[in-house]
């Protein structure tokens, strides 16, 4: 497998239509806050080794979130996606969450985001 590594699931990301209810709620349940909050366009609470993410938004048809997929190199994970012929919906980029991912679509159309810690 050339040397790429997949590491784990590092997080699932849910939309939600109010984020300030959805913070309230996972807050409230016991979640730690680790980025964003109340009016941000992206919050990240802890949970155990990984980490539940929302997004603000109406899933699009068929698509429930997304979920993160840690791998030891995300550029080299990049380059395999697009030689297996597979068109990445982003390129890797640096996120001010600390982490450099990318974005590609299974065939049913699930989102895929592929991540290393910076």
């Amino acid at each position: 497998m050339s040397g790429i590594e997949i590491e784990g699931i590092s997080a699932v990301t849910l939309f939600t239509r109010d984020m300030d209810r959805a913070v309230h709620f996972y807050r409230t349940l016991g979640f730690v806050l680790r980025y964003g909050g109340e009016t941000s366009d992206f919050t990240s609470f802890h949970a155990g080794s990984g980490y539940l993410n929302l997004a603000p938004g109406d899933p699009p048809a068929g698509l429930w979130g997304r979920v993160i997929v840690y791998v030891s190199d995300v550029d080299a994970m990049y380059r395999r996606v697009q030689t297996a012929g597979i068109t990445p919906e982003t390129e890797p980029a640096d996120a001010p969450w600390g982490e450099r991912y990318f974005h590609v679509r299974d065939p049913d159309g699930h989102e895929l985001s592929f991540a290393q810690p910076l």
